[in-house]
């Protein structure tokens, strides 16, 4: 094929999901000239599986995102037709904001959002070469035969790359949702030295929502007492549309198990590995046998369409039998569906090839983002997205990338987990894969990443001074909080809750401590006046968690110290008398930044980080 010269420009972005929507805005508004490659504008930042956006511990990525002044908390409090606070009975530091979105909204609005970047040009087109010189990116090649002359590249091809969907029998090369596949790439990417693997994920059906009898279900209302995902976005809608949870039974487990031997899954058709933590209604069934039914939610997919989302009914069964396993679930007895459910394969690659900047390793200026690396889930994407796009704008300008440590944020323990550990199935962000989750809560974000997000540039005027204004308005409430009554004023309500008379004079805080919550404290004494939703939350956590903040402290004190502790790039493992063979070989897999990643390898145990620090002694 001939090619002819489409562009110049700084930076490629291949793919517009919503890895790629966030690297193109991160790149064009610190002014780098990027162009973004999509197979169909269609698809831009559209939500191919469930129409929501967060989750537990991933409504603290979109905080996170927002924070550092990246695009997906304010579309999403844009999109919005439900938001709620997941965890509500547990601690602060687990609960999660997760809202309904209007997919159809979402995707129109991310699209207008790029369209209106100044820097950012959107171009349909497949890419299926990525050049180099010298070790360094240096251009992409379109299947239309188009040469994009670039310095750096940002690979964010989603689940597209080799793509291929599963019901049953029945397969097909085919994207998400009937768009096309990128099956050129993957040859590519394996010359330029990475290691793919195949992985796979999937959707359950859409039912017509006409054909439901909710009243058969059990009713999930929003919540308008919660702040939203973005600290630029005033409130939550008042107006919210309910969800409904319904549930499996005995007869649907029955045709599931009657029909094994025609799941892909088990029949071997299906070689790519799925997630373990969000498995289709077969695995579920097979892998918990004790369980007599499972949680189903009708989740409504947009404002103008009757679609219904039936989240928790994952499968790649064939339509026939879907079609009588969702007829057996309470309130679906008569229900249509319109797009029936599937498993999609894909290619990805090994996230420790890549540093932690989400740099190749091999290759100058070439970066990853999103499901490419194993990841599932449109925060997790958007997440290293924003990163890699941050990252890519430095490089060209000769700064070191920006590196959020897993003390600072999630996004710092998402991408240290894949680049550090690695994963072999698609990997989903949790609370529990957090050591110090008590500071890194989405109440405090902003607090904890707003100020980096203005060094970088991507945190303007408007954003910071709504930081300033809510970081006085929190030093104002601990002065208030702070502040000591006489017994006479408080004994009263003080006795009403149980505890002892005071004798001496008592403060907010100390109420606080005693487990008396701020909201009833703003009730009952007008207490901290016109203070937002999540700046009260943040008072009363910091307050409440007071002790374990100051261990924590000290723990990530002395993680510090091991993660000062720089390690050189050219140390050769295999010379290291005394490592044990599995360290030499994962040490020198990985080439760790420091003592405190190399700790977090696979392989490496205390002793081998003890042999480490004498080394780097002598």
């Amino acid at each position: 094929m001939n090619f002819f010269n489409e562009t110049q420009c700084d930076a490629v972005v291949i793919g517009a999901g919503h890895a790629g929507c966030e690297s193109a805005l991160a790149l064009a508004r610190l002014g780098f000239d990027t162009v973004m490659l999509t197979l169909n504008l269609e698809s831009i930042a559209f939500m191919a599986c469930n129409p929501s956006i967060g989750g537990t511990a991933k409504g603290h990525l979109v905080r996170e995102i927002d924070a550092l002044g990246g695009q997906m908390g304010i579309n999403a409090d844009k999109a919005c037709m439900q938001i709620r606070m997941l965890n509500r009975g547990k601690g602060s530091a687990v609960q999660s904001l997760r809202s309904q979105s209007d997919k159809y909204l979402y995707h129109a609005l991310m699209k207008k959002t790029l369209e209106e970047t100044n820097n950012l040009r959107i171009l349909q087109g497949e890419a299926v070469k990525i050049l180099t010189e010298d070790g360094a990116v240096s251009g992409v090649l379109t299947s239309f035969g188009g040469l994009i002359k670039t310095k750096a590249v940002i690979v964010a091809t989603g689940v597209y790359l080799n793509a291929e969907i599963t019901a049953g029998e029945w397969q097909q090369k085919c994207g998400p949702n009937g768009f096309a596949p990128a099956n050129a790439l993957t040859e590519n990417l394996i010359e330029l030295g990475f290691t793919v693997r195949r992985l796979k994920t999937g959707t359950p059906a859409r039912v017509d929502g006409r054909t439901i009898d909710f009243s058969k279900c059990e009713i999930q209302p929003g919540e308008t007492n919660v702040y939203p995902f973005s600290f630029m976005t005033d409130g939550v809608p008042e107006k919210q549309k309910p969800c409904y949870l319904t549930y499996t039974n005995e007869r649907t487990h029955e045709i599931i198990n009657a029909n094994l031997e025609r799941s892909p899954l088990y029949s071997g058709l299906i070689t790519g590995v799925g997630p373990r933590y969000c498995p289709s209604i077969e695995t579920k069934v097979v892998r918990f046998k004790d369980k007599e039914r499972h949680q189903i939610f009708l989740e409504p997919e947009g404002e103008l369409t009757n679609e219904i989302y039936v989240q928790g009914m994952s499968s790649s069964l064939p339509h026939d039998v879907q079609k009588a396993m969702y007829r057996t679930i309470p309130g679906l007895e008569n229900c249509e569906i319109t797009r029936y459910a599937y498993a999609i394969e894909y290619d990805a690659i090994d996230g420790t090839e890549l540093k932690l900047s989400l740099e190749s390793k091999k290759v100058k200026n070439l970066f990853t983002a999103g499901q490419i690396n194993g990841t599932s889930g449109y925060e997790e994407a958007a997440a290293q997205g924003l990163i890699a796009g941050i990252n890519a704008g430095r490089a060209l300008k000769d700064l070191p990338p920006l590196i959020l440590k897993r003390d600072e944020a999630y996004i710092g323990v998402l991408i240290d987990d894949l680049v550090t550990k690695g994963t072999d199935e698609p990997y989903r962000i949790m609370t529990s894969r957090a050591e110090h989750r008590i500071f890194l809560r989405q109440d405090n974000a902003d607090f904890r990443l707003t100020e980096k997000g203005r060094e970088i540039g991507l945190v303007l005027d408007d954003r910071w001074n709504r930081y300033l204004n809510r970081k006085q308005s929190y030093l104002n409430a601990k002065i208030e909080a702070e502040e000591i009554h006489s017994p006479k004023e408080m004994n009263e309500y003080i006795v009403s809750k149980g505890f002892p008379i005071l004798s001496s004079g008592i403060s907010y805080k100390d109420m606080i401590k005693r487990g008396i919550s701020i909201n009833e404290i703003v009730e009952k004494f007008s207490a901290f006046k016109d203070l937002s939703a999540d700046t009260l939350e943040t008072i009363e956590t910091d307050y409440k968690y007071e002790g374990y903040l100051k261990k924590g402290l000290e723990q990530i004190e002395r993680a510090k110290k091991l993660e000062e502790k720089k390690l050189p790039k050219d140390i050769d493992y295999m010379t290291i008398d005394g490592l044990r063979m599995e360290a030499r070989e994962s040490l020198n897999k990985i080439k760790p930044d420091n003592l405190g990643q190399a700790g977090r390898i696979f392989g490496v145990n205390p002793a081998d980080i003890a042999v480490l620090m004498v080394y780097l002694k002598k």
